[in-house]
């Protein structure tokens, strides 16, 4: 039962943040640090799962050989202004690749 209420209670939660969103007056979204605040947020929430993603195992910290390298293509594909989806897959085939060769 206790399931059913997290569940119910992040439901209420996602649905009052969307509600608040259109509640909110224009002239309040149009100030300038939060304009600042919600171009951000997107781009640090982003690198917290990146750097969760590649440097987290369990409750540890554990310096993957594999996920690195994925990290580093995808570093390399952004500078060269390659699309999204051309990162993530050269990404996650540089560490598909590398773990099926067995390195790391």
């Amino acid at each position: 039962m206790n399931i059913w209420i997290a569940v119910i209670a992040t439901s209420l939660g996602c649905y009052a943040l969307k509600l608040a969103g259109l509640v909110i007056p224009q002239r309040v979204l149009e100030a300038p640090r939060v304009r600042r605040f919600t171009l951000l947020v997107p781009v640090a929430l982003l690198t917290a799962l990146i750097a969760v993603q590649t440097f987290a195992h369990g409750r540890a910290l554990e310096a993957d050989g594999p996920r690195l390298a994925g990290l580093g293509v995808a570093v390399v594909a952004l500078l060269l202004r390659a699309p999204f989806l051309v990162v993530v897959v050269s990404a996650a085939a540089t560490a598909a690749v590398l773990r099926a060769i067995g390195w790391g």
